[in-house]
Formats: C-alpha cells, structure tokens, sequence
C-alpha cells in the first residue's frame, strides 16, 4: 500500500507546537498529500493559502511548489504567524501576512492565482465570490473539512450545505467533493468569466 503522508513534509515541531498552543484545526496528512499533488501539477504556481494555522497545509503546499512558484500565506493569530515565520520565513517562495483573511481579500482584487486553499472562514464561508474571482483560468480551488468536525461551532453544517450549493450553482467552476479525509471539495476554473 502506498503511504500517501510520507514523512519529512511537515516539519515535527508544527505538531508539538500546535499541540502547545492547543491549536486542533491543522490539515490532515490526506488532506496534505492531495495539496501536494495538485502544486506538482502546477509548476510555477502562484498559490493562495487563506488560514496559516500551525503550518501543516503551508509545509504540505511548499513541499512541491517549484522554485519559481509563489505562497502568498495569511492568518490573524499572531502566535501562528511567529511560528509561520520561524519555520518558513527564509524560503524565498513564501510570503507570510498577520492580518485578517478578508481584508487581503480586498487588497488582492486583480491579482490572479493558480491554486488557492481556503482554510478559514474568508473564502470559504464567508467572502466567496472575492475569493473565486482570483482564480485563474485552470486554478484549482480547494477547501476541506466539509465533514463533522469535534471542532465545528453548533448549526456549522447548514454552512457548509450553503457552500456545496453555491459552488455547484457556479456555471464555470468544475467540481469534485470528496467523502474522504475531512471531507475536501476540488473546483477548476474553466473559464475567464468573472465570479458574480
């Protein structure tokens, strides 16, 4: 059987610091290993990630990003952010921002990237269209834990139905949800249509 989370990705001290910091919410190692995947597709990618967290989905995209792609990386928890930049900070690939996930939202408009994680509530829940209006042609949308979570708030899963269908009511994003790890959804661009 193939060990789809290898280990040597994420760095060891991610997890025993998120576990000091009491942070449950990091990317599971599938989750990760797909992440991973879809960046080697995309040589050169400019890539998105919204919700830092722990770092375990930043190792997982870095971890096949090419030397000429790009990680724009955000998250309002300023302990993360020092802990982003203490394992990251020297790749020059990455960009790690402390702000508000909606906020860069707006000061992205224009921009365009190939493949954006929306691990937080901008972009997933929350400010959809200003995320999905930075997909480029081809990008690859991705989001996961769409399956009950010990860490979901009460009355999450209406949230999460309320995305599924509005992402599949969107003419031009081509969708797969997938009853797996957390539960991760895959949507491609297929054309240069702006978002609603």
């Amino acid at each position: 059987m193939i060990d789809l989370a290898r280990p040597g990705f994420v760095p060891p001290q991610l997890a025993r610091v998120a576990a000091a910091l009491d942070f449950p919410m990091s990317s599971t190692e599938q989750t990760g290993a797909l992440l991973r995947t879809l960046i080697a597709a995309k040589p050169g990618a400019r890539v998105l990630e919204l919700g830092t967290g722990a770092g375990a989905g930043t190792a997982w995209l870095l971890s096949a990003l090419s030397p000429q792609g790009r990680l724009l990386t955000v998250d309002n928890d300023p302990r993360l952010i020092r802990l982003a930049r203490e394992v990251f900070g020297a790749d020059e690939r990455v960009e790690i921002v402390e702000g508000d996930a909606g906020q860069l939202l707006e000061q992205l408009r224009g921009r365009q990237f190939d493949v954006i994680f929306a691990d937080t509530w901008a972009g997933k829940f929350e400010r959809l269209d200003d995320a999905l209006a930075l997909l480029a042609v081809g990008g690859l949308y991705v989001v996961d834990d769409l399956l009950p979570q010990p860490t979901w708030p009460d009355g999450h899963q209406s949230r999460v139905t309320d995305l599924l269908d509005r992402l599949a009511a969107i003419p031009w994003l081509a969708l797969s949800l997938l009853d797996w790890s957390s539960g991760i959804l895959v949507g491609a661009r297929l054309a240069a249509e702006a978002a609603r």
